[in-house]
């Protein structure tokens, strides 16, 4: 019996990030948004004693809003790719 060779073709692969395809420079440009607004938040909070008004009003609020408002938008903000012809 005579050996049968297979021809293999290889087929490379790139390997993209998935941050490519769902990441603009504008979510990027959040992130760092969101990034600062907790250093600003975090910072506010060890400024003066522990029971004034920047570290037990303002810093909550700053935080509050970075986590639950601007992350969020971060993540989930994408431009849509179909635009209609006007």
């Amino acid at each position: 019996m005579a050996k049968v060779q297979k021809v293999v073709k290889e087929v490379k692969k790139t390997i993209s990030s998935p941050f490519q395809e769902y990441w603009s420079q504008n979510n990027f440009i959040l992130l760092g948004l969101s990034l600062l607004g907790l250093v600003i938040g975090y910072f506010l909070m060890t400024r003066g004693p522990w029971d004034s008004f920047l570290s037990l009003t303002v810093s909550p609020i700053v935080l509050t809003i970075v986590y639950l408002v601007i992350i969020p938008i971060t993540i989930l903000f994408t431009k849509s790719k179909n635009k209609p012809n006007q």
